[in-house]
């Protein structure tokens, strides 16, 4: 399937899917001007915060609608602040830093010396 994270956040009594690919990841760089590396980071030592949060919630949500073929209007930030304040930003991070990781690490335990 390639690099792929994928998350659940259970919202409002209905499930919010969150797909992380490469492309979806880029374009939080895009929007954030800084690396995904510097974003989750952030996330891990509290320099980045409810935005940063956000943006990623976005992309993945975005990245999932996309993928799972449904029409309609792209995810808006209202959707996600909706989310953010259903969930609390600790769960919204816990599951983006999740999916984020599966994608950041995908190709590791390939690439990874071989003891003999």
């Amino acid at each position: 399937m390639g690099a792929r994270g994928e998350a659940t956040i259970e919202a409002d009594g209905r499930e919010v899917r969150i797909l992380f690919t490469n492309r979806a990841l880029a374009e939080v760089e895009a929007q954030l001007g800084q690396s995904i590396i510097a974003v989750a980071q952030g996330l891990a030592d509290g320099s980045s915060g409810i935005t940063e949060a956000a943006h990623l919630l976005r992309a993945g949500m975005e990245a999932a609608r996309r993928d799972a073929g449904e029409g309609g209007r792209a995810i808006a930030m209202t959707d996600v602040y909706r989310v953010l304040d259903d969930v609390g930003y600790t769960g919204v991070v816990l599951a983006v830093s999740e999916a984020m990781a599966a994608v950041l690490s995908y190709g590791t335990e390939d690439t990874a010396p071989k003891n003999p």
